[in-house]
């Protein structure tokens, strides 16, 4: 589902079409059901001309029982469709957020660049559920069409006024719906756009509620949610005004409809045209007309917030990736060796850089934005405006993102941990229950080497010792249950985990202590020995480790060095690193 032509059209078409059986099924099971709801009053009208008004007893038990059946028949028919509906819904709505969350985590990016993660959320849960509704709600219209269909037919045969004005009056009563949800398609995706809009700064605060209580700013926060809640609430409101406007005006079209059958019904029975049964048949099979003529009230508001729901999915789906290219996998036997050549992006201004394959190197910036445009470089979150950047003489631009990524880890200092244990959070394939296995001491030290090492040499460890349950305890959302220098260790901790051939770190120890920044130091030195690791940051103690350091002095590389050397000749290096 990745086109950038998509629209809500398409994506409500793909939605039913994946789901054709479930809904044909449905829509069967549901004709029948009305088949039989149509048949009850005839059947009625039945008993009371040929059982009742002739005092048959025998008449009366045999047309009881054909009425036992047919409710038999319908209530199971009524059942098994709802059964399917419901459950195409729900299967519809289950691929369009696999279809969203793929799109979301594609090693192309593009679909969240510009969105909250809370917005993300609202689409792929909302409006992914909205969306798959739009099965039930075609399968509720097919059933409506069917019970409507019967009854005219019926009425038909009982008296062709009466079956004339079903005829005709139905089209007109569909079309002025069709009208009247014009309206609540427009009201309701502005309120999702809105509610979108009111869960992503909630999330953005909650994921930031630690540094706003340290900065005091609570109330500050507190004031733009309240901002943002308002107009959302006032968008549902509107939202809400819109379909009540619409559902009332359809009811009472709709009850002044019945009212005129049921009048024709009278007066025709009044002329001696109709029987008593045929007068009861058709004033049961009006009111039975309730039932159909508001379900297609219901289906048009249900298309009208499925219509504005696709539409928001469709705009995440057909967003553009932020890199392009890059098809060719990514060679066995990464050496690790990365070249930059005259790039351009950012803070970066004709950068040329070559970092040596198996080599601890160290660079420190004078201006963060130089850090974060390399960062965005070596992981191909986005391509430079200019220049290139290579893996062991390969345009980066050229191989598959996925793989790049696996080859070439960059491990932000802003990275999330997730809910659940911090064993798991450092081994992704670590069970995710209670975290006992082969660690009663909960120190750590588990029966994965790898594991071990890993959270040893980011001094994770010692995190994992200070927890109630050692490394089964749980981080909590986002790892808030930790401080941040704990954080930054797990996080070192899973980035060192991985082994990849090249690991790009940034500012892994800015929230830990002096003592701990030296332990963390040397254990990165000696566990990537051998194997390409790019440290950028402006720590002396993470730089004094390094093979070479280089200095990116405005957006240029300004001087290269070991660190000891930098900073006894180098002004603006001592001015970046030791002040």
């Amino acid at each position: 589902m990745g086109s950038g032509e998509l629209s809500g059209r398409d994506v409500l078409a793909r939605s039913v079409r994946g789901q054709g059986r479930r809904v044909a099924l449905g829509s069967a099971l549901g004709c029948v059901h009305q088949l039989g709801e149509a048949m009850v009053p005839v059947l009625i009208g039945v008993v009371v001309d040929q059982a009742v008004a002739g005092q048959d007893a025998g008449r009366l038990v045999l047309w009881l029982a054909v009425l036992a059946v047919v409710y038999v028949c319908l209530s199971w028919s009524f059942r098994l469709g709802a059964r399917a509906g419901e459950r195409g819904a729900e299967e519809a709505a289950h691929t369009l957020r696999l279809a969203i969350v793929r799109r979301v985590v594609d090693a192309r990016g593009g679909a969240g660049d510009d969105r909250l993660s809370g917005e993300l959320a609202n689409v792929a849960t909302e409006d992914a559920k909205r969306v798959g509704a739009v099965n039930m709600a075609l399968m509720s219209g097919t059933w409506a069409a069917a019970g409507i269909a019967v009854s005219a037919v019926a009425l038909l045969l009982t008296s062709v006024p009466l079956g004339l004005i079903v005829l005709l009056g139905t089209p007109v009563l569909l079309w002025l719906g069709h009208l009247l949800s014009k309206p609540l398609e427009r009201r309701s995706e502005a309120e999702q756009d809105r509610a979108a809009a009111a869960a992503g700064v909630a999330a953005d605060l909650v994921a930031g509620l630690r540094v706003l209580k340290g900065l005091g700013a609570q109330q500050a926060a507190v004031e733009r949610y309240r901002r943002t809640s308002r107009v959302s609430l006032a968008a549902t409101l509107r939202a809400a005004r819109a379909q009540s406007w619409q559902t009332g005006l359809v009811l009472a079209l709709t009850g002044g409809f019945i009212a005129l059958i049921a009048w024709v019904g009278g007066r025709l029975a009044l002329e001696g045209s109709l029987t008593l049964g045929q007068l009861v048949s058709a004033v049961g099979l009006a009111l039975f007309l309730l039932g159909p003529l508001e379900t297609f009230a219901w289906v048009n508001a249900e298309l009208a917030q499925g219509r504005a729901s696709a539409a928001r999915i469709a705009e995440v789906l057909a967003a553009g990736p932020a890199v392009v290219g890059g098809e060719e996998p990514v060679p066995d036997g990464v050496r690790g060796r990365l070249r930059l050549r005259g790039v351009r992006l950012g803070g970066l201004d004709g950068v040329d850089l070559d970092l040596p394959a198996g080599r601890l190197t160290g660079i420190a910036v004078t201006d963060p934005a130089c850090a974060e445009a390399l960062l965005g470089c070596l992981g191909r979150e986005s391509d430079p405006e200019s220049g290139s950047v290579e893996l062991d003489g390969v345009p980066l631009t050229r191989l598959d993102p996925a793989g790049l990524r696996a080859a070439v880890l960059v491990a932000a200092h802003d990275a999330a941990l997730f809910e659940g244990s911090l064993a798991a959070n450092v081994n992704p394939e670590e069970p995710t229950g209670d975290g006992q296995r082969d660690d009663p001491a909960g120190d750590g030290q588990r029966d994965d080497p790898r594991t071990a090492r890993a959270m040893a040499a980011a001094d994770a460890d010692e995190v994992a010792r200070s927890l109630p349950q050692g490394v089964a305890t749980s981080v909590g959302e986002g790892g808030r249950s930790l401080s941040g220098g704990q954080r930054q260790r797990v996080l070192l901790a899973r980035a060192l985990r991985a082994e990849p051939p090249v690991l790009v770190v940034h500012d892994p120890t800015t929230a830990v202590d002096a003592v701990t920044e030296a332990r963390i130091a040397q254990g990165l030195r000696e566990i990537r020995q051998g194997l390409t690791t790019v440290v950028v940051t402006n720590s002396p103690a993470l730089l004094a480790v390094t093979d070479r350091v280089v200095l990116l002095d405005g957006g240029r590389v300004g001087a290269e060095g070991t660190h000891a050397e930098l900073a006894r000749t180098h002004e603006n290096y001592r001015t970046a690193v030791l002040t």
